[in-house]
């Protein structure tokens, strides 16, 4: 397992990094109703997450963000483990996306208009496996 990533692998990185970074610094102080509305979004795709206080829930998705985005952002943080992280969260966020009501159109995967910012992080599934299989050699 390479320890320095690789040149070329820095431009998906960097652009994944920052916009997860980004986000969980944004929900690091988040107040309650945010909290209940994006705790009750996940418990409802994820029901093990019902039991979670919505306050603890996004502090630690923001700090699970906050993490991953550092991890993107450092250049001796194994792509591998990087990109593994990633896809497991980026799986995650489709999950939402394909599960919850209203997010895609009718009979179809197509995006509804609530549904576009969560399709969209597919950006970040295809970032993480093209990490995962260059580094097993798969590419």
């Amino acid at each position: 397992m390479r320890f320095l990533v690789r040149p070329h692998q820095l431009p998906a990185r960097v652009s994944a990094g920052l916009v997860i970074l980004n986000s969980g610094l944004g929900k690091r102080g988040a107040d309650r109703p945010t909290a209940e509305g994006l705790h009750g979004m996940a418990a409802g795709t994820y029901p093990f997450l019902k039991s979670q206080d919505p306050q603890r829930f996004v502090r630690l998705l923001s700090t699970g963000e906050i993490a991953l985005g550092a991890a993107l952002l450092t250049p001796f943080v194994p792509s591998l483990v990087a990109g593994a992280a990633l896809t497991a969260f980026a799986g995650g966020l489709l999950g939402l996306y394909l599960r919850t009501p209203g997010m895609r159109e009718k009979g179809s995967l197509r995006p509804s208009p609530e549904g576009l910012p969560l399709a969209k992080d597919v950006w970040l599934l295809g970032i993480g496996l093209s990490l995962v299989l260059e580094e097993k050699g798969e590419c």
